[in-house]
């Protein structure tokens, strides 16, 4: 136990000097923990005891440097322990799928200047037959997509969707979002509304979906950025009554904000005025 938690060649970085130079070993272990651990050393097994839940036994095996599998963990809480090993097999699992399936999609995206990406996880089976007329309106064709089966099973559970995103945070990702969603895969009928426009109905699967950024400077792209330009009417009634000359009045037009104009639902265009009647542009 020592020689790995000290070694030279230790993976884990648990063990550390305080401000004496002195090791602290097994701290925040408690006496039965560490009394079922010492017995690892003898029997080659460690026997939960009564009352220790299997996560705080997992933590200070991690803490000890010492595997955590069915073979060397006896407990009657057979629940705790196979879920414990669930989440194991999943970080393996999904790290694989993040290597040969999800990456190569990212640098698509990175590679055609993009700075996030979002993926549909459909399954072997599933068609996807748009109308090259009627595609639908919510925005489908910027998502990306994997036919993956098994990578479908895998997400299905809520449990491997919590280890995925907290993979993907250790790997420097942000904004990350994974769940399931409606996803159009082909056109069922066409019906007319009054006018003579036509309105395409779809048929929608359920899929899981993951989304994810890399943006640095994901606050400055937020940011409202003000254009001048100089007004050809006063519309500030102060300046007017300071007989303020018409080309020395400066209005403050903002300029639109597109990477968030880009993730906005995408509408079918229709013929009235898209700017807000009530907004008023700030005037300095």
């Amino acid at each position: 136990m020592l020689g790995r938690m000290f070694g030279s060649g230790r993976e884990h970085n648990f063990t550390r000097p305080n401000e004496k130079g002195e090791y602290e070993v097994a701290e925040g272990i408690g006496s039965t923990v560490f009394r079922a651990i010492l017995d690892y050393y003898k029997t080659g097994v460690i026997r939960c005891p009564d009352g220790i839940s299997i996560p705080e036994l997992r933590e200070a095996c991690d803490y000890l440097c010492i595997s955590f599998e069915y073979s060397t963990i006896k407990c009657r809480d057979l629940s705790a322990l196979m879920h414990e090993l669930s989440n194991d097999g999943a970080r393996r699992q999904f790290e694989f799928y993040l290597e040969e399936m999800i990456l190569p999609l990212m640098v698509a995206s990175a590679q055609s200047g993009e700075r996030e990406c979002h993926i549909v996880v459909l399954t072997d089976d599933d068609v996807v037959d748009w109308d090259e007329e009627y595609p639908p309106q919510m925005g489908e064709e910027y998502s990306q997509i994997i036919y993956s089966t098994k990578l479908y099973r895998f997400f299905k559970y809520i449990e491997n969707r919590d280890v995925a995103k907290s993979v993907l945070k250790e790997r420097g990702l942000k904004k990350i979002r994974l769940g399931i969603e409606g996803y159009p895969t082909y056109k069922e009928k066409i019906k007319k509304r009054p006018g003579g426009r036509p309105e395409v109905i779809y048929n929608y699967v359920q899929r899981p979906f993951i989304r994810m950024s890399w943006e640095k400077e994901e606050g400055k792209s937020r940011h409202v950025d003000f254009q001048c330009v100089k007004s050809k009417s006063i519309t500030n009634l102060a300046a007017a009554a300071a007989d303020i000359p018409q080309d020395q009045l400066v209005v403050m037009h903002p300029t639109p904000q597109v990477d968030e104009l880009d993730i906005l639902p995408i509408h079918p265009p229709s013929g009235n005025n898209d700017l807000d009647p009530d907004a008023q542009n700030p005037v300095l």
